[in-house]
């Protein structure tokens, strides 16, 4: 017996589009038929529709328990879906208590199961107290444990000097876990500090490329020693592309991923005092934009994820348009697929190379083998999506908690019509049906 028929010209499957039916039973797909193949009674989607995975999201800031006021996870995975998003990686901050310990994972689990509207898996953090106890953490099922290598922003989650991040990978390496890095050296972020103010070209060179490489350089050095994983995350510097390039072709075992806002946004047209466009590290020149997406194209880049971090408009505009003072994150989870799919159209990239980027390489990543395509044994996790339509964010539809982003006022290509997980579609007013998910 079937729970759900939908049929459709364009369905993405093995990565291309083609006419077919999926047959749906216990929120699994059952089997792909031929568009024929539909029943009288089968969903059969409008001819500007596409179905494609439910989109996988490793980097997300859901921030609940402890800043519930910036977002949370009702709110988080009511965009989420908005988004297209069946499945999010909750990061181990801005959260009090962070995820450094099991008891902290507890915590964090007990807030999201009442209240998750798509699945939800969770990252573990490794800060200077918790070295030496991550193989507690990663048995409890997180998916790995993100690092910074220069101040976080939040007390809590105190970044990691070089001998620390040595001892990390050394401490990961015995039981092959994941490390997640936030690559900025904080040695040359002080040597390229300024006055700040509203001017974004000083926000950026107040953190240059070379605070991204320098640290990337120290995790590489770290690989080769322990033979070990890390993943790089939100790279956003050309400089870092060529060496995560040169780093892959010598087998060492790196990943790394970039953001929409790097990919869509550039310093030229980011206006003085624009602090909804500050993140860490910040969003560079055309020409910077243009290797990254060169290294999506040729995979030296693996992925691409919101690095969602919102905050309250009060913390997010603090400063009055100082860049330095104003908190330092994008609200994006709700419309990253349409962002980039605006701009891929532009370059003449295809709608499925893009999904790719933010479903099966996410869960390929991830080790979620049932997430992120549509294929038999894989979960129900679907999405109606029109990439033809178009349409200029706006404040009133945002899903977050704080309705602050940096895409409001944008003219953006592609919408979300309907999201499934396991084969029902989302619904943000009913009992939430998200499932919290450990690592394989």
């Amino acid at each position: 017996m079937t729970d759900l028929v939908i049929a459709a010209d364009r369905v993405l499957v093995d990565g291309a589009f083609r006419p077919a039916t999926v047959f749906v039973a216990d929120g699994r797909i059952d089997r792909i038929g031929l568009l024929e193949e539909a029943p009288a009674d089968a969903l059969l989607l409008a001819s500007d529709e596409v179905l494609l995975p439910g989109l996988v999201d490793t980097h997300v800031h859901v921030n609940e328990p402890g800043r519930t006021e910036w977002e949370g996870f009702r709110t988080a995975t009511a965009a989420a879906a908005a988004g297209g998003v069946t499945t999010l990686i909750d990061m181990p901050l801005n959260s009090i208590p962070p995820t450094i310990d099991v008891a902290a994972l507890e915590v964090k689990r007990a807030a999201a199961a009442p209240a998750a509207l798509v699945d939800i898996g969770f990252w573990g953090g490794a800060v200077p107290d918790s070295l030496g106890r991550l193989r507690a953490l990663w048995d409890a099922g997180v998916f790995g444990f993100k690092c910074f290598l220069a101040p976080s922003g939040v007390d809590e989650f105190p970044h990691l000097v070089r001998e620390q991040l040595d001892a990390a990978l050394d401490e990961l390496a015995r039981f092959d876990g994941l490390l997640i890095v936030h690559a900025e050296d904080p040695d040359v972020l002080v040597r390229a500090a300024n006055a700040g103010g509203p001017a974004y070209p000083a926000f950026v060179a107040s953190r240059p490329e070379e605070a991204e490489t320098t640290a990337i350089g120290a995790v590489l050095d770290g690989l080769r020693r322990t033979g070990g994983r890390a993943h790089v995350l939100h790279v956003s510097a050309a400089s870092a592309v060529q060496q995560i390039r040169d780093a892959k072709a010598e087998g060492l075992r790196i990943t790394a991923e970039t953001c929409p806002h790097y990919l869509v946004f550039d310093e030229a047209h980011i206006p003085d005092g624009a602090t909804q466009y500050k993140c860490c590290p910040p969003i560079r020149d055309a020409a910077n934009q243009d290797v990254l997406w060169g290294g999506l194209l040729d995979g030296t880049i693996d992925l691409v994820v919101s690095d969602h971090s919102p905050s309250t408009a009060e913390r997010k505009f603090a400063g009055a348009g100082d860049f330095q003072v104003a908190w330092g994150g994008i609200s994006g989870l709700q419309f990253g697929l349409p962002a980039v799919w605006t701009e891929a159209r532009r370059r003449g990239v295809p709608l499925e190379t893009v999904v790719g980027w933010f479903s099966r390489s996410t869960a390929e990543f991830a080790g979620l083998s049932t997430k992120g395509r549509i294929a038999a044994g894989a979960d129900a996790d679907l999405v109606v999506f029109a990439p033809e339509a178009s349409h200029r964010v706006a404040a009133d539809e945002l899903r977050y908690r704080n309705r602050v982003s940096a895409y409001i006022g944008h003219e953006l290509t592609g919408a979300v019509r309907s999201t499934m997980l396991a084969g029902v579609p989302v619904d943000v007013d009913a009992a939430p049906r998200g499932r919290l998910l450990a690592r394989p």
